[in-house]
C-alpha cells in the first residue's frame, strides 16, 4: 500500500534519526562500554597447580639431616615436588581496583601428612582493574609466611609490581614483575610471540637475581650456624654461619587480549652458603610448571574475557553501524522520493471525473455544468433557460440534482 507524502516524510526523519543514533553508538560502544567491561572481573577464583618437570633434577634438602646425626646434610634426588595456588578476590574491591589474597604451598608428594610441607605464605595486594599494577598507597599488600593453628601473622609489604596478571592488552615490552620471595620487583621482558592450544600468547621471562634471604627476612632458617662438619666443609666442629640464598628464573605466557597467565613456569634455587657466589649446600632446585588441566582451565578463562571483549569492541559496533548506514539510506530514499509527483498522480485542481451539468430541460429547470474553459460564466441556452457554468477544479462535482423550481 503506497505511503501518503506526509508519511514518508515522518519515516523518512524516523530512519534518519535512527540510522544516526546507531552510528553514534557504534563509535561510542568501543570507547566506553569496552572500559568498563575490559577489567579483571571481580568474581575471580582461580586455582593453578604446577609440578616438577620428569627428567629434570630436582633437589629437596632433608631438614632433619643439619639437626641429627653426625654426617653431612642429605639432599634428595628426584624428588616430586607439586605447587599450589588458590587466588581470590577480598575487600576492599570496586569498580577501578580489586584485592587479590593469594594462598600457595609448595610441597614434596612423597612424603606424607605436614612434614611433605616445604612452604606456605598467604600473599595479599590490592591492584588495578585494568593494569594490573599495585595501587598507589601505603602499604598496598600484606605478606604472612608463618602460618600454624592460630592462624597467619600478616605483615605489611609494599607491592611494586604486577604479580597474578597482566594488563588488560598487554603489550611486547618489559614489565616489573614482583617477586614475593624477596619482595622485590625484577624487569619481566618480553621474549616471543607464540602459541599454546592454538591460543596467541606473549612469553615473559623475569630473573631474580642471587638474594640473601636474610635479608628480606630475619626467620631463623634464612640463617644457621652449625659445626663446619656438618656442613660437609673444612673445620671440624668450627661453627660456620651460612646464610640461605635464593635465586629463580621465572616465565610467564599471556593471553595479551585479557592479561591472563595461561602458563606460569619457575627454576627455582634455594641454597645456603658463606656468600652468593658460591653454593655450598643446596637447599631446593627444581623446576616447577603449570601442569596440563591449569593450562586449560587458564585458557577458558582467557577465552570467555576475549569473547566478552569482542562482543562489545567488535561485532556490536559493527553491527551496529551497518544497521545505522541502512537506516539513513533508507530515510534519504524517503525524504527524496517523497519530494516528487508519482508519475500516474494528477497534478493538483485538475479533475478527470465526469463533468455534472446543470442545463434546462424540458421544463426549463436549470441544471448545473461545469465549464471546460474555467470562466464560471451564467449563460442562456435556446429555450431561455439559465445554464450556471462553474469553472472546473474549483468544486467537488455535485452527487445529486436540485430542481430549484420545486417548491415544498
Amino acid at each position: 500500500m503506497a505511503l501518503s507524502a506526509g508519511t514518508r516524510r515522518t519515516v523518512a526523519c524516523v530512519l534518519v534519526g535512527l540510522g544516526a543514533a546507531l552510528l553514534v553508538a557504534a563509535l561510542m560502544i568501543p570507547t566506553y562500554t569496552v572500559s568498563k567491561v575490559a577489567k579483571t572481573p571481580l568474581d575471580l577464583e582461580i586455582t593453578t597447580i604446577a609440578e616438577n618437570q620428569k627428567g629434570e633434577e630436582s633437589l629437596v634438602l632433608d631438614s632433619k639431616s643439619l639437626t641429627t646425626g653426625d654426617g653431612p646434610p642429605v639432599v634428595n634426588k628426584d624428588v616430586p615436588l607439586v605447587s599450589q595456588r588458590f587466588v581470590t578476590v577480598e575487600e576492599p574491591s570496586d569498580a577501578d581496583q580489586m584485592t587479590l589474597q593469594a594462598g600457595q604451598t609448595l610441597r614434596r608428594t612423597d612424603v606424607q601428612g605436614d612434614t611433605g610441607l616445604l612452604s606456605a605464605l598467604i600473599d595479599r595486594v590490592t591492584i588495578s582493574r585494568t593494569t594490573g599494577m599495585p595501587v598507589d598507597a601505603d602499604p598496598n599488600g600484606s605478606i604472612a609466611v608463618t602460618v600454624n593453628k592460630d592462624g597467619s601473622v600478616m605483615e605489611p609489604v609494599q607491592h611494586t609490581g604486577i604479580g597474578y596478571r597482566f594488563p588488560i592488552g598487554t603489550e611486547k615490552k618489559t614489565y616489573p614483575y614482583f617477586d614475593i620471595n624477596v619482595r622485590q620487583s625484577f624487569d619481566a621482558n618480553f621474549i616471543e610471540e607464540t602459541e599454546i592450544n592454538n591460543l596467541k600468547v606473549y612469553r615473559f621471562q623475569m630473573t631474580a637475581p642471587v638474594t640473601n634471604t636474610w635479608d628480606v627476612q630475619q626467620s631463623p632458617t634464612n640463617r644457621l650456624t652449625l659445626p663446619a662438619a656438618k656442613w660437609g666443609v673444612e673445620g671440624g666442629e668450627e661453627p660456620v654461619t651460612m646464610y640461605r640464598y635464593y635465586t629463580n628464573v621465572r616465565d610467564l605466557w599471556v593471553e595479551p587480549q585479557t592479561g591472563t597467565v595461561i602458563k606460569g613456569g619457575e627454576s627455582i634455587h634455594l641454597f645456603y652458603a658463606r656468600s652468593g657466589d658460591k653454593p655450598e649446600v643446596t637447599a631446593l632446585k627444581s623446576h616447577i610448571v603449570f601442569d596440563e588441566a591449569t593450562i586449560e582451565s587458564q585458557i577458558a578463562i582467557a577465552k570467555d574475557n576475549t569473547d566478552k571483549l569482542s562482543l562489545f569492541g567488535r561485532i556490536v559496533p559493527i553491527v551496529f553501524g551497518i544497521l545505522g548506514v541502512l537506516a539513513l539510506l533508507g530515510g534519504l530514499f524517503l525524504g527524496l522520493r517523497g519530494g516528487g509527483t508519482p508519475a500516474h498522480a494528477t497534478p493538483r485542481g485538475s479533475r478527470t471525473t465526469p463533468v455534472p451539468t446543470t442545463a434546462p430541460d424540458a421544463d426549463d429547470t436549470p441544471t448545473t455544468q461545469w465549464d471546460d474553459d474555467d470562466t464560471g460564466a451564467t449563460r442562456w441556452d435556446g429555450d431561455d433557460a439559465p445554464t450556471t457554468q462553474f469553472p472546473r477544479g474549483d468544486y467537488d462535482g455535485p452527487t445529486e440534482q436540485i430542481d430549484i423550481n420545486k417548491r415544498p
